[in-house]
């Protein structure tokens, strides 16, 4: 019954809020046509090179098939690739509960793009409908990398964790990032192919409502799956964990009824999240780019530079799959015979021999394309080098935060070290304050960082830049991120790197093998070797902390894309203002404005309610998980040493529900926030209400920024912290391995949960605020806006009002 009424009351908010969103845009009618981005028409050459593009992404594709079936055709004992089934079969129901569930939130956007297009931009219902449905394809590319990926790691996890057996520890590397390169090149080939197709086939006029309809798809799919998919594995990583301390009981034991969930979690949050979010970061930032140079640059010059920017995007494909070769041949030289090394060595070289290749490519390629002799115009010719230095900021950036991060991630570094002996000296509490020590001066760091490789941007676009184009240095900010993200598929690969390790020791754990009658003889008789069980699990344990390190890694490159990215898309605003009001920009966008002040502290605001709203969803969720497992974990020695398949399901569906609780809550919350700032910016007595919702989109950047990095590397130290103890010291099942796990349970929500899930936020308010704020200061609707914004308030208040008293934990009579 209370199922029901919960039902009921959920669809009467779908349908109040629906009717609530259609009434606020009817009245506005007047035209904006900033945001309805004319793309110009190629040169038969141009159009020609970006043909040759979609051959390579064809090509990329069948790379990354040719990855999975090398991937799948690999030997695995049927014990492990049982398991491994079972997580799939899991991760299925995860993945077609929030399929469901996008179809919901897609009419809360659809009607939004609808009536903008429709009545704002008077847009036929053909070009409508055309625009809707590139919003469905970006919204479905998101959703069916996120099946890939799972599909992918879910092969990949059975056999890394039977290689391990093998004694070769470079095998066990290898397969995992198998999986991992073949899901990163197929991801950015499939999201390039379909930009590359509506710039070259969509028509003209359509073409760049297309791309914004397609950027919108593609950050509602992936911010719905980043945000479901932290809360979920966090859940379940959780309720996992703390049975070790309350029964005393092993890693992945299989009597634990979370441990099928957690790998499932692994999946959800660390496969489906990233690869989402690696998608769409990809196509946003392309769209802020392509934006920026329709509006920005000399109408002569804007063919030639989309097209260079196409061109680099598909040579990074080229590089990166160039490098992966090279990287496996260095590293079969180097560790082939090798019984014992650092998995975490071929991972930092594959990642900066990719950025040296890259950054040589970029210079060669642009000098033909724009240099002297390219037959440009003279004004580009003698700008490839600006360029192309701009760019590479953001290629080195991608190898070098890596390494910023890894000082406060990595097992050997000095921050993990110092948790490991806060932790023998003062237990959980000075673990605790040491990894939050560890979180704040790693934010420190590598802000100073993105400091460096914006300023260094900033100082080269004053090179001439200003001669084709105005605001040379929000280009210059976006060609940072756009260059973060040439290293594309090599990033999702190390990131996607870690989920299959995680799940490989699980899996070994699951599958009961040592226990299996005359296994040596049988693995010795069909597979050609003798297993060694210890080294296998030393083996795993030690994979495992590298991928804990990677998956640390990626997390500070595409949060920062997202950053620098939003500062490129928030000038679209800017134009907007700037001609719909006939004010210059920089009379109301300064501090002496007071709205300005206000935008950045509601900025600050909602980003500090989101971290806690999702950690409250995983906190509900994992009580209620432990509440179940604690009541049918069976631990007596006549019980079942396997798995109970029921049981872990019913643990799967706890997750699931309360990951989609929490995930509805916020992303209700962050719609109604977009439309009720946006509204509430109104020029009705003035211009300088407008200040508000630019200043609060920069806030909502620059606090996310700091928030997610601290939060990211505090819970990657804790998380290694443990692992530092479980492989190094030998000290399960001590003092110092619970307080340990006291951390690594804090840490879960902050680093696979809140932080990551803040750059599709960034990316979705940034992007949908474009379309709110025009419909704000259109002329027919703007006395009216701050009304429907201050309702649009208060339906925002009240979800975030839920995401606390509608999700705590019950209090037991």
């Amino acid at each position: 019954m209370e199922i029901i009424i919960k039902k009921r009351v959920v669809k009467a908010i779908h349908e109040g809020l629906l009717s609530l969103t259609m009434l606020s845009l009817t009245p506005a009618i007047a035209a904006a046509s900033e945001a309805n981005l004319k793309i110009p028409n190629l040169s038969q050459g141009q159009n020609n090179l970006l043909l040759y593009g979609i051959v390579v992404c064809i090509l990329g594709m069948l790379f990354g098939f040719y990855q999975f079936m090398q991937v799948k055709k690999i030997r695995a004992h049927q014990s492990m690739l049982d398991v491994a089934d079972i997580i799939y079969e899991t991760c299925k129901i995860y993945l077609i509960q929030q399929g469901k569930l996008l179809c919901i939130l897609f009419a809360f956007i659809g009607i939004c793009i609808a009536f903008y297009f429709g009545f704002l931009q008077k847009t036929p219902l053909s070009g409508v409908l055309l625009i809707l449905a590139w919003t469905v394809i970006g919204i479905l590319g998101s959703y069916s990398v996120a099946w890939y990926g799972i599909r992918m790691n879910t092969l990949a996890n059975s056999r890394a964790a039977f290689a391990s057996l093998e004694t070769k520890p470079l095998k066990l590397l290898n397969i995992a990032l198998d999986a991992g390169m073949s899901i990163g090149v197929l991801l950015v080939c499939v999201e390039l192919i379909m930009m590359l197709i509506i710039l070259l086939f969509v028509p003209r006029e359509l073409a760049g409502s297309s791309f914004i309809g397609f950027a919108v798809g593609e950050s509602l799919g992936a911010s719905a799956l980043r945000i479901a998919g932290g809360i979920f594995t966090k859940i379940a990583d959780i309720g996992s964990d703390l049975m070790k301390i309350a029964f005393g009981i092993k890693e992945d034991d299989p009597r634990n009824p979370g441990v099928i969930a957690d790998c499932t979690g692994d999946n959800a949050g660390d496969s489906v999240g990233p690869t989402a979010d690696g998608f769409e970061t990809y196509g946003v930032t392309g769209v802020a780019l392509v934006s920026f140079i329709v509006l920005a640059v000399q109408p002569a010059l804007t063919g030639i530079l989309l097209t260079w920017i196409f061109v680099m995007r598909v040579l990074m494909i080229i590089t990166s799959v160039s490098s992966f070769y090279i990287n496996r041949a260095l590293s079969q030289a180097r560790f082939g015979s090798k019984k014992d090394f650092d998995f975490e060595q071929p991972l930092t070289s594959l990642v900066w021999i990719t950025s040296i290749l890259s950054i040589v490519v970029t210079f060669a390629v642009s000098y033909y394309l724009l240099g002297p002799g390219s037959g440009v115009p003279v004004q580009l010719q003698k700008l490839w080098l600006v360029l192309s230095v701009i760019i590479s900021c953001g290629t080195l950036g991608a190898a070098l935060i890596p390494e910023f991060t890894k000082i406060f991630t990595s097992p050997n570094s000095r921050h993990v070290a110092e948790v490991v002996k806060a932790s023998r000296e003062g237990g959980p509490s000075l673990n605790i304050l040491s990894g939050l020590v560890a979180g704040n001066f790693s934010a420190f760091w590598i802000g100073m960082l993105f400091l460096a490789l914006m300023f260094i941007a900033y100082y080269a676009s004053g090179y001439g830049l200003s001669e084709i184009m105005i605001y040379p240095s929000i280009f210059a900010f976006g060609l940072v991120a756009f260059g973060m993200l040439g290293m594309g598929p090599v990033t999702i690969a190390v990131d996607s790197y870690g989920p299959v390790t995680d799940n490989a020791q699980s899996i070994y754990e699951l599958s009961l093998i040592e226990a299996i009658p005359n296994v040596e003889k049988q693995i010795q008789k069909e597979f050609g070797f003798k297993p060694d069980f210890d080294k296998a699990k030393h083996y795993l344990e030690a994979n495992d902390g590298a991928g804990n390190t990677f998956k640390a890694t990626a997390k500070p490159v595409l949060i920062g894309t997202a950053v620098v990215g939003a500062t490129t898309m928030i000038f679209s605003l800017i134009l907007v203002i700037k001609n719909v009001l006939g004010v210059q920009p920089e009379q109301i966008l300064t501090l002496l404005n007071p709205y300005t002040i206000f935008g950045l502290l509601a900025g600050g605001s909602v980003i500090y309610w989101f971290t806690g709203a999702s950690t409250q969803a995983v906190t509900t969720g994992a009580y209620r998980t432990v509440e179940y497992i604690k009541k049918h974990i069976q631990l007596d020695e006549n019980a079942s040493q396997k798995a109970s398949i029921e049981q872990s399901k019913e643990v799967v569906k706890i997750c699931t529900q309360y990951a989609q609780q929490g995930m509805f809550n916020i992303f209700v919350a962050i719609f109604s926030f977009t439309l009720a700032f946006s509204f509430l910016s109104a020029p009705v007595n003035g211009n300088e209400p407008v200040a508000f919702f630019v200043s609060y989109l920069i806030s909502i950047a620059v606090f996310g920024l700091f928030q997610a990095v601290f939060m990211a590397n505090a819970g990657g130290c804790w998380d290694n912290a443990k692992k530092v103890v479980e492989v190094d010291l030998q000290e399960k099942g001590t003092p110092l391995h619970e307080a340990t796990i006291v951390g690594d349970t804090v840490g879960d929500p902050f680093k696979d949960t809140s932080s990551v899930a803040l750059n599709p936020i960034i990316k979705f308010t940034t992007l949908f605020g474009l379309l709110a704020m025009e419909i704000a200061i259109s002329e027919s609707f703007r006395n009216v806006a701050p009304y429907v914004g201050g309702i649009f308030f208060v339906i925002a208040l009240f979800f975030v009002w839920r995401s606390f008293y509608g999700m705590r934990i019950p209090v037991k009579e």
